[in-house]
């Protein structure tokens, strides 16, 4: 038996209190970036996580350290019971948070403040109505941006996640940046990165270099302060001088921050992935379901976890698509 305070630590020495759960394949938009144009084959449902499932799978990390759950998807308020799955994981001594594509969030703002789920990352790439349109294939800008403004004006904690393209938003960063001077709000701009199905290359990646770049020459480099960065952080932290609102850059494939990470993914259908960028993944769930222990399990997925990025460890294995494609579209893994 493997002493509970080491199940989630890898061979590195990370310790991994973060685990982000994702609760549906399906989602409501169909970003180009995440979902590949011919769409993906979803799971059965019987082979997805049910509400007491996850609930059990949840508790068995935070009781081997996790104390941050971040739920995803697919779009993660699309599951009819996500109100359960709320119910439920509030019983945890551990914080809850989601990623959304902000859409629903009229419907579901009360449970979120009910179970005090205050932490909202929301994805917008754009914030022109007709390149929204172009990017996920649907007509739902303003309904995001009403929303977005709902959260705000309760009080949650909201993060912007800007996916940024080159030659498609990359000429917005300015734009992105001129809501934090009233708005409390932190953007994240995200290096383009590969999955299955997306398109990827590098030539089409914005990195932390051209934005900064473009911001010294917009607001002088003397505006730009550099802010503390998280522990365990993703996003190097950045604001104006005087904005209200922040930004951060996370910069996976130019700028990795492997070293620190403390994340592990649990797809819909039950299986870890000790790495986003991982084409290898552990069935939990089957093992839950026939009664099986699973903290061994769980070690080993962790214990196998690679130092940098599944093993891609330069930028010319990242650019390598028998290497870069080889894993789920993420859609299917969770944002």
């Amino acid at each position: 038996m493997i002493p509970n305070n080491t199940i989630l630590t890898d061979d590195f020495g990370r310790k991994h209190n973060y685990l982000r759960i994702s609760l549906i394949e399906k989602c409501n938009l169909r970003c180009t970036y995440c979902m590949p144009a011919e769409g993906i084959a979803l799971s059965p449902k019987k082979e997805l996580m049910t509400a007491d499932e996850v609930f059990a799978i949840a508790q068995t990390f935070v009781n081997n350290g996790v104390n941050k759950i971040r739920l995803t998807g697919g779009e993660p308020l699309l599951r009819k019971d996500f109100p359960e799955i709320i119910e439920k994981l509030s019983q945890l001594e551990t914080e809850i948070s989601i990623t959304t594509n902000g859409i629903l969030i009229d419907r579901h703002i009360d449970v979120l403040k009910q179970f005090n789920v205050k932490k909202i990352n929301l994805s917008l790439d754009t914030l022109v109505a007709s390149k929204f349109n172009t990017i996920t294939l649907r007509n739902q800008f303003e309904k995001v941006i009403d929303n977005l403004h709902l959260l705000l004006n309760n009080d949650f904690k909201v993060k912007v996640n800007v996916v940024l393209i080159k030659g498609f938003n990359d000429n917005e960063i300015i734009d992105f940046i001129n809501l934090t001077e009233s708005l409390p709000i932190s953007i994240r701009f995200i290096e383009f990165m590969p999955f299955a199905g997306n398109q990827w290359d590098r030539s089409k990646m914005v990195s932390q270099t051209e934005i900064l770049n473009q911001l010294k020459t917009h607001f002088s480099e003397s505006n730009i302060e550099k802010l503390q960065d998280e522990k365990n952080f993703t996003a190097r932290e950045f604001k104006i001088k005087n904005h209200l609102g922040s930004f951060g850059i996370i910069s996976s494939i130019t700028n990795p921050f492997c070293d620190g990470c403390n994340r592990i993914r649990l797809t819909a259908n039950g299986k870890i992935k000790n790495c986003l960028f991982s084409n290898s993944e552990t069935d939990l769930l089957t093992a839950y379901r026939n009664g099986e222990a699973i903290e061994m399990i769980i070690a080993s997925a962790i214990k196998n976890k690679k130092k940098v990025r599944a093993g891609m460890t330069t930028i010319e294995d990242v650019d390598n698509p028998v290497l870069n494609q080889d894993n789920r579209s993420m859609i299917a893994i969770g944002g």
